[in-house]
């Protein structure tokens, strides 16, 4: 599965594909593209940074905080509150 994000193998094809889109903004805004085009453009990279952000959320959720509740309430605390704190900036931006 190229395009899932759940594994590490889909977070680089994905990230991947964003740099190509990227590559393409530039091209296009060098050759002064229609702006309607390049944001258009934009916002599809966007759309794929989010997905592979959700994608490593949820392998964060799913491996690291899992491994936080079997050491302990200390760093179990210490993991949900340093996720917390990500996806605000996630939500920020």
């Amino acid at each position: 599965m190229r395009g899932d994000v759940s594994d590490k193998r889909g977070l680089l094809h994905r990230l991947r594909r964003a740099e190509g889109q990227v590559r393409g903004i530039q091209r296009m805004v060098d050759e002064d593209a229609d702006c309607v085009d390049v944001l258009t453009q934009i916002s599809s990279v966007v759309s794929a940074l989010e997905v592979v952000a959700v994608g490593l959320i949820g392998q964060h959720l799913k491996e690291c905080v899992a491994e936080a509740v079997a050491s302990g309430v200390d760093t179990m605390d210490a993991k949900v509150r340093e996720m917390s704190n990500v996806v605000a900036r996630l939500v920020k931006s």
